[in-house]
């Protein structure tokens, strides 16, 4: 048996959260104020995510490059390969904020969309 201490970060509480583990297993958490903090350590310790944030070149935009942002959280063990086909896309400008760019990221159910709009140079 293990046991992980982690700080939350669901709330400005910051609780000290301790968990323990049987392997891959949870099989108990202290230390939390309220269920969010369970649920952050559960997921935390098991199978942790993240909100991916990034750039995309853009042709033909104002800029080099737009910003992205994954529409929901991705598991963090597939951040790196996420990257690989993030620097590989491109986007012919003008780009609405909100547009997916690529959809559905290694199956992950999460989309790549731009966190603000381009408009097309002329």
């Amino acid at each position: 048996m293990t046991e992980k201490e982690l700080i939350c970060v669901n709330c400005p509480m910051g609780c000290r959260v301790r968990v323990q583990l049987d392997g891959d297993k949870v099989v108990s958490v202290s230390g939390n104020s309220c269920i969010r903090g369970k649920l952050y350590a559960e997921k935390e310790c098991v199978r942790p995510e993240r909100i991916l944030t990034t750039t995309v070149k853009v042709e033909n935009g104002s800029h080099r490059v737009i910003p992205v942002i994954t529409d929901k959280e991705i598991p963090l063990d597939m951040i790196f390969e996420a990257m690989e086909i993030i620097k590989k896309a491109a986007v012919s400008a003008p780009v609405s904020e909100g547009q997916i760019i690529i959809e559905n990221i290694l199956g992950s159910g999460a989309n790549v969309i731009a966190s603000r709009s381009m408009n097309k140079v002329k």
